[in-house]
């Protein structure tokens, strides 16, 4: 969606939201909020909006953002990952 695209620089999580994104999709980059955001950037990415939140899916994971506050909540790898 074009708002999320437009205030990409806003995305933001909270400390244990690193650890949390870190966890659930095996990172190993010290920079799981950029990360996030080349998978938005991509072009291969699908985001959603249900609600009060974003849903950017791609063919690994289902990255979850609030959409008032640009905070990532929570990513995950998507079930055919």
């Amino acid at each position: 969606m074009k708002i999320l695209l437009e205030n990409i620089e806003m995305l933001h999580t909270t400390p244990m939201g690193t650890d949390r994104i870190r966890k659930n999709l095996s990172l190993e980059t010290d920079d799981p909020v950029k990360w996030c955001i080349d998978v938005i950037k991509s072009g291969k990415a699908v985001i959603e909006r249900k609600g009060k939140n974003y849903y950017i899916t791609d063919d690994n994971c289902i990255i979850t953002v609030n959409a008032h506050s640009f905070t990532i909540i929570t990513a995950h790898k998507s079930k055919s990952f």
